[in-house]
């Protein structure tokens, strides 16, 4: 690879870590080309880049960056999942891949500047996605409104069967 190319891969991968909200790091040795296709395959249709990449290209795009946290894990086979909308679909997908094909190891990742272990992957994983989210939150605003307008709903009711009461009441004596 020229000098030329390598500087652009790294400019590249600088901007793409720059713009991101999570970046993951694994470890895909031992997976064969059906595998990454189909890993890369899924990860493309959640939006999520996904780049096999030398370390030293890594450790130099990761420069005055948030990933530069994790520079010290650029070690090895290396690839990285980069997301720009949902920090949470990579790390679902990764999951759910490195269950089904145990060589990916998932090395470590970085959302918001903080670094992430696999633990800290696999909770992020273990979160509902984004659309999930947006349903429950609609759900909690519509919820208010709706209680509101059986609240009024049941005064006009209550006030009725105080008149009829007092209406009685004034009959019977």
């Amino acid at each position: 690879m020229k000098l030329e190319e390598k500087k652009s891969i790294a400019e590249e991968l600088h901007e793409s870590f720059s713009k991101s909200k999570v970046v993951i790091l694994t470890d895909y040795k031992g997976l064969n080309v059906a595998a990454m296709s189909d890993l890369r395959r899924r990860l493309r249709q959640s939006g999520i880049q996904y780049r096999v990449v030398k370390n030293r290209l890594l450790a130099r795009a990761s420069e005055q960056t948030e990933v530069e946290t994790i520079r010290s894990h650029f070690k090895g086979p290396s690839a990285v999942a980069i997301s720009y909308d949902d920090p949470v679909a990579p790390a679902k997908i990764l999951i759910d891949f490195a269950k089904e094909f145990k060589s990916l190891e998932i090395k470590v990742g970085v959302l918001g500047g903080k670094e992430l272990d696999f633990n800290a992957i696999k909770a992020l994983a273990d979160l509902p996605s984004r659309e999930q989210l947006l349903s429950q939150v609609l759900g909690a605003m519509n919820a208010v409104p709706a209680s509101f307008v059986r609240a009024l709903a049941n005064l006009p009711q209550k006030l009725l069967y105080a008149l009829t009461a007092i209406k009685d009441q004034k009959e019977t004596a």
